[in-house]
């Protein structure tokens, strides 16, 4: 079992977000599951009954700046210090540029780079203060490719990758790594949402091992680059949980 870490989680009550606090438990460490919808972090509560005492539940806006700020200080005060950070709190769509408004390029962005700008930088300010730890931000192998229709989805994605790089680089020297996941695609609420029956061929057809990840296996990727004991020397990297895709060029049909 690796050293104890009370982390911070947005986007914690479902999908890949869920799936790294699950991961995070059964490492022994200590969550915070900071979401939107009160009804997931309700359902939440009775999934976690069994480790109350290293489980926190917050509603919370990622782009509320004022309402992050006082978040994590109270949850720093009141459940120790945060030693890992993952934003996972997302939105997407799948339409195409000519059809998007700005108006939903504006919202998309607001939630999945911004949101996660205001709460890697609240936390970062509090590892300064406590001897350095570990963000993790969830990009998408659509923020490193031209995926079709995610014009605001990806160049979201693609502003996450190249944030992370920055704030990799800008916090090293106070102990604090930075790093990425792209998931391929996922099965999630989200992904179930954006994705028809036709986009799922296409994926399929595009991912060498030929089926869509589970969230567990986001998970596993997370909890490597969050363990200081196993991570200690990976930083400001970008890694792509896909099965293939974002490898894949030009493919025979070999089956």
């Amino acid at each position: 079992m690796s050293e104890q870490q009370t982390i911070l989680v947005t986007g914690g009550a479902s999908g890949i977000g869920l799936a790294i606090v699950e991961a995070a438990l059964n490492e022994g460490w200590r969550a915070i599951i900071a979401d939107r919808d009160p009804q997931s972090l309700d359902r939440c509560r009775d999934s976690f009954r069994q480790a109350p005492d290293r489980v926190r539940y917050e509603t919370l806006d990622v782009a509320d700046e004022e309402a992050v700020a006082r978040t994590i200080a109270r949850c720093a005060e009141e459940f120790g210090p945060i030693t890992g950070l993952v934003n996972s709190a997302g939105i997407g769509s799948d339409i195409p540029a000519m059809d998007t408004s700005a108006a939903l390029f504006r919202k998309i962005l607001e939630v999945n780079l911004i949101g996660s700008f205001i709460v890697s930088r609240e936390v970062a300010r509090h590892m300064q203060a406590h001897g350095g730890g570990s963000i993790v931000n969830m990009a998408s192998v659509s923020g490193i490719r031209g995926n079709s229709g995610r014009v605001a989805y990806g160049s979201s994605k693609a502003g996450v990758i190249n944030m992370t790089q920055v704030m990799a680089v800008e916090l090293a020297a106070a102990g604090i790594r930075v790093n990425a996941v792209a998931p391929g695609p996922i099965e999630t609420p989200l992904v179930r949402e954006m994705h028809t029956a036709e986009s799922r061929a296409e994926w399929l057809r595009a991912v060498p091992l030929n089926r869509y990840g589970q969230p567990a296996e986001i998970a596993g990727a997370a909890i490597f680059l969050l363990d200081g004991s196993k991570a200690s020397y990976v930083t400001g990297q970008t890694i792509s949980v896909d099965g293939g895709f974002t490898t894949a060029g030009l493919r025979h049909n070999t089956r």
